[in-house]
């Protein structure tokens, strides 16, 4: 199983639609997918998770209930995930982050990769909307230093795309190839 997790509205049904295909139901408000989605791509499940943290409409406790229920799916599902694929938004991320710890929080990006690869979900960070990006190479600096992602790794957990145009489709496609063929143990990537 192949799940794709992130915020609300960071695209992660577009990229499984241009990654598999398959139509997802996709929307331009956050908060459009609720309960876990599952499509058949390349004999494996590919899960499309609810978003985290805000949801168009709908009240904070039902926003909690739905972030727990996607932490409670990956733990009661962890042995059956072969790979997470943790969509961020490459032009608002680093803003949020910044704004999360002047609160002194811990953004929650951060927190949920540093989740996954705890339950030992070997993890590839799709960084998409670089279509939006200004300085690339310094925004996947940053989001590398914040996910405590050595930059000698960065370059093969660090994915650039664009779901919108389809850019860089096909490099995300090799890597997730390339992590589900390298036997990894339960920490890899």
């Amino acid at each position: 199983m192949i799940i794709f997790a992130g915020r609300s509205n960071v695209g992660k049904s577009t990229l499984i639609f241009r990654l598999t295909g398959k139509k997802v139901k996709r929307g331009k408000r956050p908060g459009v997918t609720r309960k876990p989605v599952e499509v058949n791509w390349r004999n494996r499940k590919v899960v499309d998770l609810p978003g985290f943290g805000f949801m168009s409409g709908l009240p904070r406790e039902v926003q909690e209930r739905i972030k727990d229920e996607i932490v409670a799916f990956i733990e009661e599902n962890a042995e059956e995930i072969e790979l997470a694929v943790l969509v961020v938004d490459g032009k608002s991320a680093p803003e949020i982050i910044e704004r999360w710890e002047k609160r002194g929080e811990i953004p929650i990006d951060v927190e949920f990769y540093s989740f996954l690869r705890e339950l030992g979900i070997p993890t590839i960070v799709a960084v998409n909307k670089v279509d939006k990006v200004r300085n690339l190479e310094r925004t996947l600096n940053f989001l590398a230093e914040k996910f405590g992602i050595p930059l000698e790794e960065a370059r093969d957990v660090l994915v650039p795309v664009s779901a919108k145009f389809g850019q860089n489709i096909e490099e995300l496609k090799r890597r997730i190839e390339k992590a589900l063929r390298e036997p990894q143990g339960r920490g890899g990537c």
